[in-house]
């Protein structure tokens, strides 16, 4: 039992910290600045298709990515908020592999654009917002997450092993 709760913190950890540096690197890069936002962490938010572990990971990940960012206080409230609603949709829906970015993209479409509009005043309509967030959501959620899920279902067992309740022989390397 003990450890499954250290495997459970283990795993929120790493997922928060993978969060953290792809956010940061999507910001050098320049790629979550403009109206249609790339964030390479935003793949990660299919992760709960595979350990709960991923709900407090991308929550906690959000939040210092956001900090870290220098977000106003609302933003890092209310982007996290969205973050989570989107990590407990995706782990709900885990019976149904497709359907596994739907929920991060919805929450994060609804969410954000008032986030952009009421608390940093951009110009422009609800429904543009709508539109460029949903656009970035999608690439980023859909298409580089489906990507992620794709390749972690063939490591599944061996990387959650916990989460999937199967023993499974380590990773061998062949010399």
């Amino acid at each position: 039992m003990r450890d499954k709760k250290v495997l459970f913190i283990t795993h929120a950890a790493m997922i928060a910290a993978l969060y953290v540096v792809l956010t940061l690197l999507a910001n050098v890069l320049g790629l979550a600045n403009y109206a249609i936002q790339i964030r390479f962490s935003e793949a990660l938010t299919i992760l709960p298709f595979f350990t709960p572990a991923a709900i407090p990971g991308l929550t906690i990940g959000c939040i210092l990515s956001n900090l870290l960012t220098g977000c106003l206080p609302l933003d890092i409230v209310f982007g996290s908020l969205a973050t989570f609603i989107g990590a407990v949709g995706t782990y709900l829906l885990r019976k149904h592999e497709w359907l596994a970015p739907i929920p991060p993209i919805l929450s994060n479409t609804i969410i954000v654009p008032f986030i952009l509009a009421y608390v940093y005043q951009f110009e422009g309509s609800i429904p543009y917002f709508m539109l460029t967030v949903g656009i970035g959501e999608i690439l980023s959620c859909g298409v580089f997450g489906m990507i992620l899920l794709g390749v972690l279902m063939k490591y599944r067992n061996v990387i959650f092993k916990s989460s999937f309740g199967k023993q499974t022989e380590p990773v061998r390397f062949k010399k």
